[in-house]
C-alpha cells in the first residue's frame, strides 16, 4: 500500500509538516501491529512546486516536476493531506494542487484531513472548507480529521489523542484493524465509546450571552 502525505506548510519548518509527520508516525505504529500491512508512506511539501502549480494554473503547462507529482497521488492507494489556516481558508497553495489535479484521480481514495492555526476558531475550517472540496473530488474522506492551533504545541496530550483517533477512523478505511471499544462494566452489551473533545465550548450559551452584554 502506497500513501502520500501533502504538507501545505509555508515555512521552513512549520507547524504543517510538524503534524503530517504526526500523522504519518501514527500510522506506521498502527502497521507495525501484527495484523497489519505496513505501507510506503512518501511526504510531499507543496511549499516546493509553488511556482510550478501556479504557472500550470495560469498556462495548463505542467514541469515534468509537478506532473511526477500529480501522477503519483493519482497513483496512491491513500493519502493525508495537511494545510494552514489563514483568513478561514486553506493555503492557497493547497488549493492550487487540487485545482490543478486531474479530474477523477481521488475518485474512491481514502483521505485524512488536517489543518493547522493560530487558534481553535479555525477549526471548522476543516468541516466547512476541506470536507466539501474532497467530496467533490469523490475522495473517501475519513469522518475524523485532525486541527491543532499554536497552543496545542505547548501540551500536545490532547493533540495526540485526537490524532489517535482519526488515524484509527482512518486506518478503518484502509481496510486495517480497528481498536476494540472498551467493555461495559455493567454487562448491558456493546457501548459506543465517548470521546472527549477539547475543542468543545466550556460556556454554555447563556452564558456566553451575558459576556457580549458587557
Amino acid at each position: 500500500m502506497r500513501i502520500t502525505a501533502i504538507s501545505s506548510g509555508l515555512g521552513q519548518p512549520s507547524s504543517t509538516r510538524l503534524l503530517a509527520d504526526r500523522l504519518v508516525s501514527a500510522v506506521r505504529a498502527r502497521s507495525r501491529r501484527p495484523d497489519a500491512e505496513a505501507p510506503q508512506i512518501d511526504v510531499v511539501e507543496l511549499r516546493e512546486y509553488a511556482h510550478d502549480l501556479l504557472n500550470a494554473e495560469l498556462t495548463g503547462f505542467r514541469t515534468p516536476a509537478l506532473q511526477e507529482l500529480l501522477d503519483q497521488v493519482a497513483g496512491s492507494d491513500a493519502l493525508i493531506a495537511v494545510t494552514p489556516v489563514f483568513n478561514a481558508h486553506p493555503a492557497a497553495v493547497f488549493q492550487l494542487f487540487f485545482e490543478v489535479l486531474d479530474e477523477g484521480a481521488l475518485a474512491g481514495t481514502p483521505v485524512l484531513l488536517a489543518a493547522t492555526g493560530g487558534t481553535a476558531r479555525h477549526s471548522l475550517v476543516t468541516d466547512q472548507a476541506l470536507v466539501p472540496l474532497f467530496h467533490y473530488l469523490h475522495a473517501v474522506v475519513a469522518p475524523v480529521s485532525v486541527f491543532a492551533a499554536t497552543s496545542d504545541w505547548g501540551d500536545s496530550t490532547a493533540l495526540e489523542a485526537r490524532i489517535q483517533l482519526a488515524v484509527e477512523a482512518f486506518s478503518r478505511l484502509l481496510g486495517g484493524p480497528a481498536d476494540e471499544p472498551a467493555e461495559p462494566s455493567d454487562g448491558a452489551g456493546p457501548q459506543l465509546r465517548a470521546v472527549a473533545d477539547d475543542l468543545a465550548l466550556t460556556d454554555d450559551f447563556e452564558q456566553m450571552m451575558r459576556a457580549l452584554g458587557h
